[in-house]
């Protein structure tokens, strides 16, 4: 251990000693300070902006003796830790005592041996470095215990909302989502079960936007082995693109800029239980690799970080667009396709089970009326005709939100056909869509920006608020649409 430029105070009465013992410990290259009383060693030791790193301590001086200084000097928080050798003209024991019990660490007896007063010197200088370097190491290691029991502890209480989120949305919408009767939802049936009871397997749920994806991932998370753990839903669409990897695999303290404390990334919510990726279709292709390593692997790297974190995940994917064709396009790896796709499962459209309607109207009006607090309203014969032929471009989730929407107009009376409201259906009436046509692109502004708004709220208010749907009416991405509609609340697009 390198000890050159260790500070050493020498505090002796008498001149001759004091020049001695500098000579001897200057050549060894400490920097060395003098005090010939006690009163100016306490005001060195205690006015330095350094203290000294040891103290050469004369027990007899006149005035304030050398035990004396020492008790002060332990007293006070700054120079408490200051290793103190005292230097006595003879080895008696009960001085020696003495000095051990007022807080020294050893001492020399005059006349100086120049080994022996080099050695002690060392070896204390040593012992008292490795101190103050062990008391920072254990600092340290108490606050990474500390920040690491507090995340923790932040990651136990989200999990735990997490769960409790998911599994009460699994008993209002959990399988009771696809009631119904039709071979196609007997089979959907089948393929959850079988979902169920292979745990390991990752999945892609493919279908329309509406037919129930989520739902689907639900049912296989909770009714499956890893049902006790963590559903961590993430909408890739709704995720700016340069904040996915963060929120996929968390990042350090200082990672960029912004990054003001660590944050847990959802893999890690999810250990031990299921991430359900929506819309994957929309993922940015320079993070689908990264995706496909963590799948590979079952290890995550926090942005900024040094080492992995091994995570137990069961992924399940969903998508309303064809994977096939982004994949031709070059806009999705084959090879994260081939990892999703283990086993794929198909929400079916509304239009692909209809004699499911009337089964899942009547499930509906019962869920809201109970959540209204009021008795289940009969739904009238008008009503099931026209609901019959309906098609439902926005599926189940459509059919939700007009009986909702129908059960509230009713007050509590019987469901009729005026209480119904459809979006507009292409070929209804064409001189009235020619009219509206007309007034429309009287509208229209002609500033570019504000046309973007225009279109992007008509669409909005045409879907039912449905942001997939508006965007495949628009012919672009939900991600243009929720920056158009963030930027609007920031003062415009």
């Amino acid at each position: 251990m390198n000890l050159r430029g260790a500070r050493i105070l020498l505090v002796d009465d008498q001149p001759a000693n004091l020049d001695v013992l500098c000579e001897l410990l200057e050549a060894e290259g400490y920097k060395i300070s003098m005090a010939p009383n006690g009163e100016i060693a306490l005001k060195i030791a205690t006015g330095a902006e350094t203290v000294p790193d040891l103290i050469l301590l004369d027990v007899m001086m006149p005035g304030m003796d050398g035990y004396e200084v020492c008790r002060r000097l332990k007293q006070d928080e700054k120079t408490r830790d200051i290793p103190v050798i005292f230097i006595t003209a003879k080895d008696l024991t009960e001085g020696v005592l003495e000095g051990f019990r007022v807080g020294g660490v050893d001492y020399v007896t005059k006349p100086f041996r120049d080994e022996e007063v080099l050695v002690r010197v060392q070896t204390h200088l040593c012992n008292n470095r490795l101190s103050r370097e062990l008391a920072e190491k254990n600092a340290e290691l108490f606050e990474k215990n500390r920040a690491l029991e507090e995340e923790m502890a932040r990651g136990k209480a989200l999990k735990g909302q997490l769960s409790m989120i998911s599994k009460r949305e699994a008993e209002n919408w959990g399988l009771e989502g696809f009631v119904g009767q039709s071979p196609t939802i007997r089979q959907i049936f089948k393929e959850i079960r079988l979902m169920q009871d292979n745990p390991g397997t990752s999945v892609l749920i493919t279908g329309e936007s509406g037919t129930g994806k989520e739902l689907i991932a639900r049912a296989i998370h909770f009714g499956g082995a890893r049902g006790e753990g963590s559903f961590v839903p993430v909408n890739c669409a709704a995720i700016p693109a340069e904040l996915v990897e963060s929120m996929l695999f968390g990042h350090i303290k200082g990672a960029f800029t912004g990054a003001d404390s660590e944050r847990t990334g959802y893999f890690e919510m999810a250990h031990e239980g299921t991430l359900f990726l929506d819309e994957i279709g929309d993922m940015p292709l320079e993070l689908q690799g990264k995706l496909l390593r963590v799948l590979e692997d079952g290890e995550v790297w926090r942005i900024g970080g040094e080492e992995g974190r091994r995570v137990d995940v069961r992924v399940l994917a969903a998508t309303n667009v064809d994977l096939q064709r982004r994949i031709q396009d070059s806009s999705f790896r084959q090879d994260l396709y081939f990892r999703l796709a283990r086993f794929t499962v198909t929400a079916p459209s509304l239009r692909e089970r209809r004699e499911d309607i009337p089964l899942l109207a009547r499930h509906f009006v019962h869920l809201f009326a109970a959540e209204m607090g009021r008795e289940a309203p009969a739904l009238s014969a008008g009503v099931l005709e026209k609901l019959a032929i309906y098609d439902f471009p926005g599926n189940v989730r459509e059919l939700k939100n007009i009986i909702e929407r129908a059960l509230i107009e009713s007050d509590g009376a019987a469901i009729q056909p005026r209480h119904l409201h459809f979006l507009p259906q292409a070929g209804t009436d064409a001189t009235a869509d020619s009219s509206e046509s007309a007034a429309v692109v009287d509208d229209i502004p002609l500033n570019l920006d504000e046309a973007e708004q225009w279109l992007i709220k008509r669409a909005i208010a045409r879907t039912g608020g449905n942001i997939s749907e508006a965007a495949r009416l628009l012919g672009t991405n939900r991600n243009r649409i929720y920056r158009a509609l963030a930027q609007e609340e920031h003062g415009g697009i």
